[in-house]
């Protein structure tokens, strides 16, 4: 069974600028490139778990997110690392929907979990809102970082890591 490092993306992986939703407004968190890195080179599997209700709300369509999320993997792969479309986990559904994917249901952790056979309890998950920490704590992952919006998150920074 694998490892994962689950990402939240606004926050985390990009600076959250408010539904980002195009390659001219997204700009990486600094370090988090290199946090990934890392991760995957002590054999973390990089996966991405992202509300998007910016879809449901209509303040950008589907084949945006698309777009952009193929835009950002691109660049992760620049940077070395080894990650793809199937690593992108995202609910397109607003608050009020009621869906068993919006964080803190756990729905995108538990079918990550089952696509590649993930071992939850020691695996990850950062993120820098409560709800992306009870997902976590709801699906079973071991190891939590809740860490504050756009900041560097660095190795030493997870205990026991």
């Amino acid at each position: 069974m694998k490892r994962a490092l689950f990402l939240d993306r606004d926050g985390v992986i990009n600076v959250d600028h408010g539904y980002v939703g195009t390659k001219e407004r997204f700009e990486f968190v600094e370090g988090v490139l290199e946090l990934i890195l890392k991760a995957q080179r002590r054999g973390y599997l990089p996966i991405i778990v992202t509300n998007q209700s910016a879809i449901a709300r209509g303040y950008y369509g589907s084949e945006d997110f698309e777009k952009l999320t193929d835009w950002m993997l691109e660049k992760m792969q620049e940077r070395g690392i080894v990650i793809d479309r199937s690593q992108v986990f995202h609910c397109p559904h607003g608050p009020d929907d009621g869906c068993k994917c919006r964080k803190p249901e756990p729905g995108m952790i538990l079918e990550a979990a089952n696509r590649f056979g993930i071992d939850l309890e020691n695996s990850w998950m950062i993120g820098d809102k409560p709800s992306d920490i009870e997902a976590a704590k709801r699906a079973g992952v071991g190891h939590t970082h809740l860490c504050r919006k756009n900041e560097k998150i660095e190795l030493k920074d997870l205990h026991g890591f």
